[in-house]
């Protein structure tokens, strides 16, 4: 007998932002590919920019570094989500990184993950706008159209298209272009290592292992940019089919991430050396791969963005309307979106910015002081000092990187 269907409630303050419907559980190769899904994108473009301005070594030893460092903050995610469920305090199911805050630190921590869940989203976004921008620009070579500057033409170009499809109540006929845009990406990293390999065959430029202590935080911003997707970590662990071995299936897609970012910006900037543009694909000469490459790039960004925006307007309508839809809200986004993306200079320099003032908050800070908060009348001194040291040492990097990133944003480059 088929059950009756009941309404359901307008979600609340207290409502998980990821539904409680049964799902389909994923294998160890499914949870390593979703995985890689959730943390590869567009930045990775941006490495070998950021290898030029911190130098090779410190630069790979940045990706190394921060990538155990936030393989190890999501695990921290995953056990103090398996310690409050395992509590019989009436806490319901912790399903995103939201319910964990509010579980931990009620109305304030769920806040505090909003604002950064936001930022994080939006700063993507603002990426995707200037590096569709600067790829037609770099295709096109046209300084000014119809008045306005090319960069500027582009980005108001996208503006009515997404708001249409920023319009779209549901996303789901869309979410496939995610995949579709990844396997761009690994196809237009493996055109760029050949292009690099033909590049240094014919010459080698000078190039520096360290670029200086003030570059340092430079590109530990953008690196963080890079590995995104830690806001994705508990829906991962919840569709695991076996979740005992998440941690190790984790560790080797961060493992897999951390070598691929590593041979490609290193391979990118060994390749150009000082003449290594923001965006990599710059670099490559004029024909028709190379245009193929950056249109199939700025066709899967432009429709990636409204994905990227959905868990933005998830918050926003909870927290302002009631968890109803709202298009007006949704097209003032947009457009604040589009304005900002015009008076960024640089997409390698707006990831540092991005990276080092928000992401590492949702990567270091937070997962690190909820796991504190949870754990800390049973944690031995050497785990209390490593909790708060990694909230020290995160907040220590947000102050710096930002600083040192704005600096680079607002100085007039030549």
């Amino acid at each position: 007998m088929a059950k009756k269907q009941e309404s359901s409630p307008l979600p609340t303050e207290n409502t998980p932002l990821i539904g409680a419907e049964t799902v389909p559980l994923s294998s160890q190769p499914k949870t390593f590919a979703n995985v890689f899904i959730a943390i590869v994108g567009a930045g990775v473009l941006g490495l070998p920019y950021a290898f030029k301005r911190t130098g090779w070594l410190i630069s790979l030893l940045l990706i190394f570094g921060v990538a155990a460092l936030t393989y190890y903050c999501m695990m921290l995610l995953v056990y103090t989500r398996r310690k409050l469920e395992s509590f019989s305090n009436g806490f319901a199911k912790i399903n995103s990184f939201g319910d964990l805050g509010f579980a931990v630190c009620g109305s304030i921590g769920r806040f505090l993950v909003d604002v950064m869940i936001i930022l994080s989203q939006v700063g993507f976004c603002i990426g995707y706008l200037i590096f569709i921008s600067n790829s037609l620009f770099n295709l096109l070579d046209r300084k000014s159209l119809l008045g306005l500057s090319a960069k500027g033409f582009y980005i108001w170009m996208c503006f009515p298209f997404q708001l249409g499809l920023n319009s779209i109540a549901t996303l789901t006929h869309l979410a496939p272009l995610s995949i579709f845009a990844d396997i761009v990406d690994l196809g237009a990293m493996g055109v760029v290592m050949v292009e690099d390999v033909v590049v240094l065959a014919k010459h080698r430029p000078e190039v520096q292992a360290f670029g200086g202590w003030s570059m340092l935080f430079y590109g530990m911003g953008v690196v963080l940019y890079t590995f995104e997707g830690v806001g994705l970590i508990l829906p991962l662990e919840s569709e695991a089919e076996d979740k005992d071995k998440f941690g190790r299936t984790l560790g080797l897609s961060m493992a897999f991430i951390a070598l691929m970012y590593g041979g490609f910006g290193a391979l990118g900037y060994i390749a150009f050396g000082d003449a290594t543009k923001d965006i990599i694909t710059a670099n490559m000469g004029p024909g028709f791969l190379t245009a193929l490459v950056n249109i199939g790039l700025s066709i899967n960004l432009f429709f990636t963005f409204p994905l990227s925006m959905n868990p933005v307007y998830e918050v926003v309508e909870r927290r302002y309307c009631g968890g109803e839809y709202c298009l007006w809200m949704r097209w003032v986004l947009v457009f604040l979106v589009c304005m900002v993306a015009l008076f960024v200079p640089n997409f390698a320099d707006f990831m540092s910015l991005v990276g080092s003032s928000v992401c590492v908050g949702l990567a270091f800070v937070l997962p690190a002081l909820f796991h504190f908060l949870v754990f800390k009348e049973e944690m031995e001194t050497k785990e209390w000092v490593l909790d708060i040291g990694i909230v020290v040492l995160g907040i220590a990097l947000a102050i710096s990187g930002t600083w040192y990133s704005s600096k680079e944003i607002l100085s007039v480059k030549v």
